[in-house]
């Protein structure tokens, strides 16, 4: 059995039961994989259903061109749909959105055009302006626009609604959502209510998006907009798909606790997802914890985990940025020189070397007697080359005969040599790099230290503890 194209693997996500970050919570909490999806998002459940609406009103015909407002999830799952139907994409986004984001959609073979975020929706600068204004001005394309699009809740009407209740046998009580265009709290709600009217939905939202104060209050207050860093999530707007009648609760969360736990969920949880992710997590538990008298251990706690970690790597995955933000704490970070002086040069004497003028034989024993599998080539206090024990094993099983030739004949290139300072994330890429090992400068002048992957890897493991 196989599928016709990449859409038919879309939907029929697992649901994980959540152990150490709720240890403390009542009920049964699970969470819903969305990164399963071929896209690595919940949006990839909307893409193909927007475009067949388009069809069938005769907006987009063959060749045409969709036109979206994203944060980058939709237009993956969009730009997944018109690979097989045959269109071409230009997506509109902002410039908060993780440089992976961008990738992924040029990858995809869409125009990306990256607009700025502190600007109000109706401002000619906005995401949401520059969408609509090229769907005008382009010919045979459509705007599909995500916010209004009755078949965005309609697909989760027709998809998530349903998975959740079979998954998990028509046991679920509660469900968590981080909204933003209200498709995924609202269709899904819509068929859950329909099985069981007690089922409660909550929503979650960023402190800076005005869905939380407008559930509570119905005011549509301008004063809590304000940038935020969590992506894909909450809204400056009210999405026309956002139907809060059908909602019980809202919640919300900071950015630190968002991103906080989404390392959180990829270390204790093995669950490795985005900011949006740890912002449903955290108020999910949130929530929970605060209504802990209500729930007893027959609950079902379900909360959506929209997408994937790897579009964050240089953002909640960096401790550099996390710290940067004031969301982690800043430790020491290991330099060169750090790792160096813990390494076989520890005593200052100069690092093992052998001379260009030796023999292979020589290197060899030089190796053998000092347990190391690579060796600098240094002459009169220069490095001028490497030798490391697999390109020897090479030579020597090739040729036997090598074990008299000179040194300088079978040497590969220098090991890089790095500053004392270089920080331990840098070094690891030079590592990378034949020969795998660099040298750090010592106190003396023609004196150096080596290090290798291994030594990195033992260095890494005492500084955080393993």
């Amino acid at each position: 059995m196989w599928h016709e194209d990449i859409l038919g693997t879309i939907g029929n996500t697992p649901l994980v039961k959540i152990n150490r970050v709720a240890k403390d919570i009542a009920c049964t909490v699970l969470a819903k994989l969305e990164y399963f999806n071929p896209g690595n998002s919940v949006k990839d459940r909307i893409g193909l259903p927007m475009i067949e609406r388009a069809e069938r009103q005769g907006k987009l015909k063959p060749g045409g061109t969709i036109i979206e407002g994203t944060s980058g999830n939709t237009g993956a799952g969009l730009a997944l749909a018109a690979i097989c139907r045959g269109y071409k994409c230009i997506f509109t986004t902002t410039d908060k959105q993780s440089r992976e984001k961008i990738a992924v959609l040029k990858a995809l073979g869409a125009e990306v055009l990256v607009c700025p975020t502190a600007v109000r929706p109706e401002d000619p600068r906005s995401y949401y302006s520059v969408a609509a204004r090229l769907a005008k001005e382009i010919p045979n394309s459509v705007h599909v626009n995500q916010y209004e699009n009755p078949a965005n809740p309609e697909a989760h009407y027709r998809t998530t609604g349903p998975e959740l209740w079979d998954q998990t046998e028509g046991r679920i009580t509660h469900y968590f959502v981080a909204s933003g265009t209200g498709g995924t709290i609202c269709g899904t709600t819509r068929f859950l209510k329909e099985k069981n009217p007690r089922i409660r939905t909550v929503g979650v939202d960023p402190f800076g998006s005005v869905y939380f104060k407008y559930f509570h209050t119905r005011e549509f207050d301008e004063n809590e907009i304000y940038p935020y860093i969590t992506e894909g999530v909450g809204e400056d707007i009210l999405a026309g798909n956002m139907n809060f009648d059908v909602v019980d609760d809202y919640v919300r969360v900071t950015d630190k606790d968002a991103m906080v736990m989404t390392r959180r969920l990829a270390r204790e949880e093995g669950l490795f997802v985005g900011g949006s992710c740890g912002l449903a997590m955290a108020g999910t538990l949130q929530w929970l914890r605060d209504h802990r008298n209500e729930l007893s251990k027959d609950d079902v706690a379900v909360v959506i985990l929209p997408d994937g970690g790897f579009r964050y790597l240089n953002k909640i995955y960096d401790d550099r940025w996390m710290q940067d933000r004031g969301f982690m704490e800043k430790g020491h970070e290991l330099t060169a020189a750090d790792i160096a002086v813990r390494g076989p040069s520890e005593d200052g004497r100069q690092v093992i070397s052998v001379a260009p003028d030796a023999t292979v034989a020589e290197a060899v024993e030089c190796m053998m007697r000092h347990a190391i599998s690579q060796v600098p080539v240094i002459k009169d206090g220069d490095v001028v080359g490497s030798l490391e024990e697999v390109g020897i094993l090479h030579l020597l099983v090739a040729q036997p005969e090598a074990r008299s030739r000179l040194v300088q004949d079978v040497m590969g290139a220098p090991p890089p040599i790095v500053d004392s300072s270089l920080p331990a994330h840098e070094l690891s890429a030079r590592l990378e790099q034949p020969p795998g090992a660099v040298l750090v400068t010592a106190d003396r002048p023609g004196s150096y230290r080596i290090i290798t992957k291994t030594d990195l890897i033992a260095a890494l493991a005492r500084h955080n503890g393993i």
